[in-house]
């Protein structure tokens, strides 16, 4: 392309926690970057996420002390890929995770805190913590993003007239009625509130937190964003390198050169039913995604255009979820730990640990053909444990009874007639349970054994997963695959470049987050092993594209 209207050192496509990332880093580089973004709201999928970030020996993590070896991180994630993602992509986000993390903590808007106890998603693992890894993002105030306050995108973490809470509070708050933590959090909560209403603030946590503090040092740096610029095509020149992008803005075509490259951060396929269709396994096709309503795969798309292979498009990153009648997909992240409940198939048969993490629990539940699924619970459990955004012992709201999404019964035999399963097998499945229950032990499936499982648990109980269902009314809810996020995309190399079939390099062209095939694998490391990797792969991008370092190597000890 001869003429251009723009030009740029990097461009980038996408404004999520690895586009906003790469371009701290080019500007640390010394190169000029431009961010496009799709949508009319910035902050991608990470700014409706929880927020957590997984890198370990970050600089949070290490002022608290919290210093692992280089050979456990290693063999941790060696243990969960199993081989499936290339030993240098792993190195890479190893080895220089820390740097990305120092790097954006130079801004005085990037500070964070380590949500402790929250585990490894297989601490049992070599390698693993049960103490966990995930940093997040500290409370933030909007209005200090001025004009920009009206472009960031919404989340779940804000309640209620003007409630905020941290994945540390949901943690307490889903114990209100039964443990001192959770009583002062609801205190605390009902004080936000309060305090809010006298103090007018605009609070924001987990990802909209941390969206809103990157946004505030690209302001900072000086650093460009667009909005509602939505990328047509990638640019190539006769060798094959990639040059820069086609765009339409304000109903205009733009051609933007990227004299140093070009990097994609669109997400995944999230809301492209055709490519849900041709790729996701059956049972995990029907769009139950929780990502930004912009992943259509568009980033995927162009680079395939333009060469680059693909892999782990048969994969999501997968949460049980329940929809509401309006609509919305409410994610089953702590429910499936409280006591006094299992999930069934349509058998009425329990067929994997309620508890575990969710990619595992989905990939058991796809394998077994068990969609949908039923959670059962009873009366002490609604009464004492929320349940998919409804308060412990609230009355479920007459619409999810009547859109089939929720059952209600004084007995369970009337409730299997109610879903449709066998009585006389769900009887069974509750009596086992319930011995199981008093042994504290579930030797079919081991819910509770794991750190991972306990944390949401209720911890009055030897198990904290396991407790007795009986006396009604019984209740049951039907259960969805839902997705955070597409796992498949661009085969990239441990510098952030995309790869065509035969290994070779696209140059100019970088991919990073769930534009990229997962550097998790099949896997899921801890809380925010989305976010942490995009935002890593971001600066391995922006710093190769500048012809700089990525950063020092962790010690390796």
């Amino acid at each position: 392309m001869s003429t251009w209207d723009h030009e740029y050192d990097l461009v980038i496509v996408g404004s999520g926690g690895g586009g906003m990332t790469a371009a701290l880093a080019a500007h640390d580089a010394g190169l000029s970057a431009l961010i496009v973004e799709k949508g009319k709201r910035f902050g991608g999928s990470t700014a409706i996420s929880g927020g957590g970030i997984w890198i370990p020996n970050n600089p949070t993590l290490k002022a608290r002390g919290h210093d692992d070896s280089r050979e456990s991180v290693r063999r941790y994630l060696d243990l969960l890929t199993e081989g499936r993602v290339p030993a240098a992509r792993l190195d890479a986000f190893v080895d220089h995770g820390p740097a990305a993390m120092e790097l954006i903590g130079r801004s005085r808007w990037m500070t964070f805190f380590w949500t402790k106890g929250y585990a490894d998603y297989h601490p049992e693992y070599e390698g693993g913590r049960p103490l966990g890894r995930s940093i997040e993002a500290r409370p933030f105030d909007t209005r200090k993003l001025g004009d920009d306050e009206k472009s960031q995108r919404p989340n779940s973490m804000q309640g209620p007239l003007g409630l905020w809470i941290t994945a540390k509070d949901y943690h307490d708050l889903a114990m209100a009625k039964r443990t001192w933590a959770g009583r002062r959090a609801s205190l605390v909560a009902a004080w936000r509130v309060s305090s809010n209403m006298v103090r007018r603030r605009h609070m924001a946590t987990g990802g909209r937190a941390l969206a809103a503090r990157l946004r505030m040092a690209l302001k900072d740096a000086g650093l460009p964003l667009w909005l509602k610029t939505t990328m047509t095509e990638l640019v190539t020149g006769e060798d094959g390198r990639v040059t820069g992008i086609v765009a339409t803005r304000d109903g205009e075509t733009v051609r933007i050169r990227g004299r140093k490259g070009v990097l994609l951060a669109t997400g995944g396929f999230d809301h492209n039913q055709d490519m849900r269709d041709a790729y996701l396994p059956k049972g995990g096709q029907e769009d139950f995604a929780m990502g930004a309503r912009e992943n259509t795969g568009d980033g995927i798309r162009a680079g395939q255009s333009a060469g680059g292979a693909l892999d782990l498009m048969d994969d999501a990153w997968w949460m049980p979820a329940v929809r509401h009648p309006a609509g919305a997909v409410i994610p089953l992240l702590s429910e499936r730990c409280i006591p006094r409940s299992v999930i069934v198939s349509q058998d009425g048969e329990r067929f994997t640990n309620e508890s575990a993490p969710y990619v595992n629990f989905v990939h058991d539940q796809l394998e077994g053909g068990h969609v949908p699924c039923w959670f059962v619970m009873d009366a002490k459990a609604r009464a004492r444990y929320p349940f998919a955004q409804i308060l412990p012992g609230a009355p479920i709201p007459k619409a999810f009874y009547e859109a089939g999404i929720a059952f209600k019964a004084d007995s369970l035999a009337e409730l299997a007639g109610e879903i449709g399963v066998p009585a006389d097998a769900l009887a069974s499945t509750v009596e086992t349970f319930n011995g199981y229950a008093r042994a504290g032990k579930d030797p079919d499936f081991g819910r509770g054994d794991s750190a991972y499982d306990r944390y949401y648990g209720d911890p009055n109980l030897e198990n904290p997963n396991l407790d007795v269902i009986e006396g009604g009314p019984y209740y049951a809810f039907r259960m969805e695959v839902g997705d955070l996020g597409t796992k498949g995309g661009l085969v990239s190399d441990e510098h952030a470049r995309v790869l065509r079939e035969d290994g070779t390099v696209i140059d100019g062209l970088y991919v990073t987050g769930n534009s990229s095939a997962a550097v998790m694998g099949n896997e899921y490391a801890g809380p925010g092993a989305t976010i942490g990797p995009s935002i890593v792969f971001g600066y391995i991008a922006a710093r190769h594209a500048a012809g700089a370092p990525a950063g020092e190597a962790t010690e390796r000890s």
